[in-house]
């Protein structure tokens, strides 16, 4: 048994309530999963981060596999172990982030070569590369190795796209079934192992999106993931995609939407029957001076702040919001202090963290629809 998905509530226009069973943590759905890239998430302990609620968080192939490596990982035990975090841990396929060196790569049949941005070395990511070096990290949930298609995209570029994506799909599959038990970590948890989602793509045209979830139903993974947005389209063909896939995807299992959004982006989502979201939009605003609030967004550089005795949110019960103060947080910022980051980013993945919450305390309290009720 890899994950276990239980539908607790559902409504009419969509929203679930959830819970999803994973080797390291039973995650209460909708959920957002904090960015952790190269084994952190930017600027704050993981003890911090587990106790802003932080049940799952991301890590990035990528970025692990050239630095430390996935071999030095998986002799220490795997990720978790590595970087003392408890709960569930989901790692990307970098495919993204080699989507992301469109001037350092080129893409076959068989894969990707790309040239390392750290210092120039070539390499080479197939689907069942991506795989290994997953399985090595150890995440409760990997995911498919895909070809992720930029915006805008021709109709023939997003076909060809979508051809490589579902057949590397197929072989992610095939190796990761036949090597999923060898994850650091297989022997602690009675034998459960990862999961393995796949990851619709198809660009803005939605018949392709169309075709694209359907032969991944038919491959049987154990989640699907809607990949290929925030990567330069209006929010309005974001909304309009997601709304033409989800109810495809089927019920039983977990839906996860990749790299979205901003906070009113994460709560309408959910509310439309989306289970799970990542974006490293509230660490890197952080670092930014951008603040997420209740009132809305605030710059803390502004001289406006330089002597706002108020906290950063007046609705906000986070560690930042009881003890700091608006022109503190502004000082910090103006001094260059590391402090700033670490601060900004606790309070803006406490917001990001509150909204589910939130929303899955809504969802909990709506009666369920026929069909959960349902034997």
């Amino acid at each position: 048994m890899s994950l276990n998905f239980s539908l607790i509530h559902t409504t009419e226009s969509g929203g679930r309530r959830a819970q999803l069973d994973l080797p390291h943590q039973l995650v209460e759905t909708p959920v957002f999963m904090p960015v952790g890239t190269a084994g952190s998430v930017k600027a704050v302990p993981q003890d911090i981060v587990e106790a802003l609620g932080a049940q799952l968080i991301l890590g990035n192939t990528y970025h692990l596999y050239l630095r430390p490596g996935h071999e030095a990982i998986r002799r220490m035990a795997g990720l978790h172990r590595f970087i003392s975090w408890p709960r569930a841990m989901l790692t990307d396929s970098g495919g993204f982030q080699v989507f992301s060196l469109a001037q350092l790569r080129k893409v076959t049949d068989d894969g990707v070569r790309f040239r390392s941005h750290l210092d120039g070395s070539s390499h080479f990511f197939t689907p069942e590369h991506s795989m290994d070096v997953q399985i090595a990290l150890g995440a409760d949930i990997c995911m498919a190795f895909d070809e992720c298609t930029e915006y805008p995209a021709s109709r023939t570029r997003a076909e060809e796209s979508l051809r490589l994506t579902l057949a590397w799909a197929r072989r992610s599959l095939d190796h990761f079934r036949a090597r999923q038990y060898e994850v650091p970590w297989f022997h602690e948890f009675a034998g459960r192992g990862p999961s393995l989602f796949g990851i619709v793509q198809g660009g803005m045209y939605p018949d392709l999106r169309r075709q694209s979830a359907e032969r991944l139903i038919e491959m049987d993974f154990d989640g699907y993931a809607i990949g290929g947005l925030s990567v330069g389209e209006p929010r309005e063909l974001t909304l309009e995609i997601i709304s033409e896939v989800l109810p495809l995807l089927p019920a039983n299992k977990p839906r996860y939407v990749m790299g979205v959004g901003y906070p009113d982006e994460i709560e309408l989502y959910a509310r439309m029957g989306v289970d799970m979201m990542d974006c490293v939009l509230p660490t890197r605003a952080a670092r930014h001076a951008l603040l997420f609030t209740s009132e809305g967004r605030l710059n803390i550089k502004n001289k406006q702040y330089a002597e706002d005795q108020g906290p950063p949110d007046p609705n906000c019960d986070c560690m930042v919001c009881r003890r700091y103060s608006r022109a503190y947080l502004r000082h910090l910022m103006q001094a260059g202090e590391a402090l700033s980051a670490t601060l900004n980013t606790i309070h803006n993945l406490a917001y990001y963290l509150g909204i589910m919450r939130r929303v899955r305390a809504d969802l909990q309290s709506l009666v369920p629809s026929p069909s959960v009720l349902s034997p």
